[in-house]
């Protein structure tokens, strides 16, 4: 034996595996009048019939075929025929150079007797029936989800068989400080306590696939509630360790979903206005983009009544400095070598943790009473446009919010000068909300429908000691402020992917170093989807995700419309761009 075989778990390789496979497969033999009933046999007939163990209808036959008959006669002793006919047509089904109607007669029985079938077998039989659909299945879409099954219920008997030789007992879950490595196997990362997801994803993708395969939806649909309902899978073990490790994390402070401890920050007195008096608020922006996007954020803010804008530049532009400075309100900072040699800290190289680096510098000094930290792409709207709709805003604050949490709405390509936005299901009108009615192919793997951030901008008072400023979230002493509020019909808008050149131009970046970059959460993510479309049909998958996710095609407007996940807000750039700064210079780049 090679010294490769002694390292291989099978020696010999996959070409051993598929030999000991279909050693396994050998066709049945059949005596002479020995046969299968036909596809159109009476079924309430095996129903009535009940089985004798002695199986005397086939005499003395010695044929393999025989000889599985009388084994299922055995296990099924007293019972009804059709349960008998169900384990011989998966005892032949398992074989190869089975009966022409074996199939479609297996198939038969679970669209006409699944009731029936369901009532009477034991969980054993209802695995191996689904194993048998996704080997076996008439459809495409039966035999995808036998598979999947398949697999699932295959690898949990392997790892549960493992199981019983570690001395645990089946429902007893693992203590979290017996955890003996960072990593799984193939460097895969180890599935996360307290916000994976891969669980959920799994089994909800599974039941949301049966919905769509009438005949094996009873079967299927049975077996995963019987999964979740049994104490002995994986899946409660993991359940009861996460109650654990939640109940370990509250006890210690620790309560947001990150895992990074929260708290509540008190409010200075001297920090709270009367209801008479002016709320001022200002903008905090890191920018690299063209002049003409710059000069839009900043135009439109202005407009809305903001007090201050403060735009840091993070490729600094002389030209573009000298124009923005034209309006008395927008503060320019360009952040060149002098810059970074000033700060307490050199330059970062991740352009998140620049942003946040500026925004906190923003903060602690800042010269109004709320300070917004936003992209250039990110535009806020109150409830309405108003001239007063800031100030209304922020009265809804009350003496102890430290922020106002705003959730995102993503604009929809191709709307720009009647911009269209996308609202997150949470904010919609329908309940519950059938993501795949508005995204009919990606629905069920991306059922926000977003492909920007969900998490929002804070609008933070300012004042406050110890404060870092991130991108989504305000920070005291490293925790996270929850004492902000939630204010209705109010929501920062995100020109996120204008168009699909402006969507392709950044994908290569936001997959690897921005906002689409895989997490260390298990779950399925916007970059496994745009990688497997990318893989299986190149740029005109990308292109047709584009198409059903961002654009603002009539089908989804409309759907968006019916689910009450459509915002309709004109953001009338141009016009306040030249109200603002004037005529923009040449070769300032283009809006969208």
């Amino acid at each position: 034996m090679s010294q490769k075989s002694e390292k291989q778990t099978y020696p010999g390789g996959f070409q051993s595996i598929v030999e000991l496979m279909e050693k396994r497969m050998d066709p049945m033999v059949y005596a002479k009048g020995e046969a299968l009933p036909p596809l159109d046999a009476d079924l309430s007939a095996f129903k009535s019939r009940i089985i004798d163990p002695s199986a005397p209808e086939l005499k003395s036959s010695r044929s393999t075929f025989a000889r599985k008959y009388r084994e299922l006669a055995k296990e099924f002793s007293g019972q009804p025929a059709l349960l008998h006919l169900h384990g011989l047509l998966i005892a032949n089904l398992r074989r190869k150079g089975q009966p022409e109607q074996t199939a479609a007669l297996f198939s038969r029985l679970w669209a006409e007797e699944a009731a029936f079938l369901l009532d009477h077998l034991d969980t054993r039989w209802l695995v191996s029936a689904v194993t048998t659909f996704g080997d076996h299945g008439l459809t495409p879409g039966t035999r995808q989800l036998g598979q999947a099954l398949s697999v699932m219920f295959g690898m949990m008997k392997l790892y549960e068989t493992e199981r019983l030789y570690s001395g645990h007992a089946p429902d007893q879950a693992f203590a979290p400080k017996d955890r003996s490595a960072k990593t799984l196997a193939m460097q895969m990362d180890a599935y996360s306590l307290t916000g994976g997801g891969l669980d959920v994803n799994l089994l909800g993708g599974l039941w949301q696939q049966a919905e769509n395969e009438p005949v094996l939806r009873p079967l299927a649909q049975r077996l995963l509630e019987l999964l979740v309902e049994d104490d002995k899978t994986v899946f409660r073990r993991l359940r009861t360790m996460r109650q654990k490790r939640l109940k370990i994390l509250k006890k210690k402070g620790v309560r947001h979903p990150s895992g990074r401890r929260s708290c509540v920050v008190d409010v200075p007195v001297d920090l709270i206005k009367p209801a008479d008096q002016v709320q001022t608020w200002g903008t905090v922006t890191l920018a690299k983009a063209p002049l003409a996007q710059i000069a839009a954020f900043a135009a439109y803010h202005l407009d809305l009544g903001a007090h201050q804008v403060l735009i840091y530049l993070d490729a600094p532009d002389g030209a573009a400095e000298q124009f923005l400075s034209l309006n008395p309100k927008v503060r320019v900072i360009p952040c060149d070598d002098t810059y970074w040699a000033a700060q307490k800290k050199p330059r970062m190289k991740a352009h998140q943790m620049r942003q946040a680096w500026v925004a906190t510098q923003a903060y602690q000094h800042a010269k109004v009473d709320w300070l917004a930290h936003l992209d250039i792409d990110e535009f806020l709207l109150p409830p309405d446009n108003g001239p007063n709709a800031m100030q209304a805003l922020l009265g809804t604050a009350s003496p102890s919010d430290a922020a106002l949490h705003l959730p995102p709405a993503e604009m929809l390509a191709g709307s720009q000068g009647d911009e269209l936005f996308k609202l997150l299901p949470d904010y919609g009108t329908v309940d519950p909300f059938p993501a795949e009615d508005v995204y009919p192919n990606f629905g069920t793997s991306l059922p926000h429908g977003f492909v920007s951030h969900r998490s929002g901008k804070n609008i933070a008072r300012t004042g406050l000691d110890s404060i870092r400023l991130g991108i989504h979230e305000m920070l005291y002493d490293g925790r996270v402020i929850t004492n902000r509020r939630h204010p209705t019909g109010a929501f920062v808008g995100h020109a996120h992917a204008t168009s699909w050149a402006a969507f392709r131009d950044k994908l290569d970046f936001r997959l690897n170093r921005g906002s689409y970059r895989k997490s260390d959460d298990e779950k399925l993510q916007l970059s496994d989807i745009l990688g497997f479309m990318q893989q299986e049909s190149g740029e005109d998958g990308l292109r047709q995700f584009f198409s059903e996710v961002c654009e603002a095609t009539p089908e989804l407007t409309q759907a968006l419309d019916n689910h009450g996940l459509l915002l309709r807000r004109r953001l009338d750039l141009n016009t306040k761009i030249a109200r603002h700064f004037g005529p923009l210079p040449d070769g300032s780049g283009e809006l969208w």
